[in-house]
């Protein structure tokens, strides 16, 4: 799967699963989970999965990458790849992401947000549109719906007229942009462990001491949900009110803390602190706003810390002129291990 995504973890995935090892009775918690890499690979390696994300768009990307053919037939529609077609025959319509984020929302606002074209974008709407009345209809189920909007994301994506993030569009219209929109199919396993999903704050997320927990938390102030608010509203399939030159949904109600650099150090160790379970494994970069050596002494007080030293990768690069400015960052891998709970009780 092609997709840039702030934070991915895909090109230093190989390492984290190195240092994580094999399931070990517990149950992969991928609390921060993107766009899945890093619970792709656990499930593939044999861990049973429970996927989260604050954002649906990026859950839903996730739990599609760790679900099979056996929780997904798709009997109703031809299989998969008759789901597939038939969304890319889906008729285009003139819906929210035509209005809001093709150049037709000049009409209404004054302002030509130049994300999709007018075609691209009605065929978004079309897609979408035809997967609620799938819904509707029964002929696809919670897990088969999940895979066609993450595969609809994906092609989202691919044609928009953004340099990676949807924090605005370009003034000139890409190539890829103008070309034809088309869902793609993935690769879809026979079988795979059993995974779920959820979609709520880190600190709700179910798991227990057993449980192996791993941790993406944000690094900078970017904030995901302005950064990929279009997707978000593909994905909930809702109308919210947007406001500004991008057209940007409101978010400030999940802003994370994570984001700020006056908070994020004390908001990682309450996190670590707070997690039920006992391995804790928590990525980090010399880009963040917190120190690692700041963090390496906070969570000294939680339990036994061990830092794993991953490989350099480029930084984030929105733009051209980023690019040439470009450099690297060095990513890290915390692992805290707690103490048993009546240890810690006893403490």
């Amino acid at each position: 799967m092609s997709f840039r995504y702030i934070g991915s973890k895909a090109r230093v995935v190989e390492a984290i699963m190195e240092n994580i090892g094999p399931p070990d009775g517990g149950v992969f918690v991928d609390a921060f989970s993107g766009t899945g890499a890093v619970a792709g690979a656990a499930s593939r390696a044999g861990w049973p999965v429970h996927v989260n994300d604050h954002l649906f768009s990026s859950a839903i990307m996730s739990y599609a990458r760790v679900m099979s053919s056996t929780q997904a037939g798709f009997v109703n529609v031809g299989g998969y790849h008759g789901a597939i077609e038939k969304l890319n025959s889906a008729k285009p319509r003139p819906g929210f992401i035509w209005k809001e984020y093709s150049p037709a929302s000049s009409a209404h606002c004054g302002i030509e947000r130049m994300y999709f074209t007018e075609q691209n974008a009605r065929k978004i709407d079309g897609v979408r549109s035809l997967i609620a009345e799938m819904v509707g209809g029964n002929l696809i189920g919670d897990v088969e719906e999940k895979i066609l909007l993450a595969d609809l994301l994906l092609a989202a994506n691919r044609f928009a007229n953004t340099a990676g993030t949807y924090g605005c569009f370009l003034s000139k219209w890409q190539r890829q942009s103008l070309e034809t929109i088309f869902l793609t199919p993935r690769k879809i396993p026979d079988s795979l462990p059993d995974a779920k999903m959820s979609h709520c704050d880190v600190l709700d997320v179910p798991c227990s001491e057993e449980d192996t927990v791993y941790l993406d938390p944000p690094y900078t102030k970017r904030q995901y949900a302005a950064y990929y608010h279009i997707l978000e509203t593909i994905a909930l399939g809702d109308e919210p009110t947007v406001e500004g030159v991008c057209g940007i949904r409101p978010w400030q109600h999940i802003a994370s803390d994570y984001c700020y650099k006056v908070r994020a150090a004390s908001a990682l160790e309450q996190l670590v602190a707070q997690i039920p379970a006992r391995r804790i494994f928590l990525s980090y970069s010399t880009e963040g706003h917190v120190p690692l050596p700041v963090l390496d002494e906070a969570f000294r007080g939680l339990g036994d810390v061990v830092v794993h030293h991953l490989d350099a990768i480029g930084r984030y690069r929105p733009n051209r002129a980023a690019s040439e400015a470009g450099s690297e960052v060095s990513e890290v891998l915390f692992f805290i291990e707690k103490p048993v709970a009546e240890n810690r009780e006893a403490a």
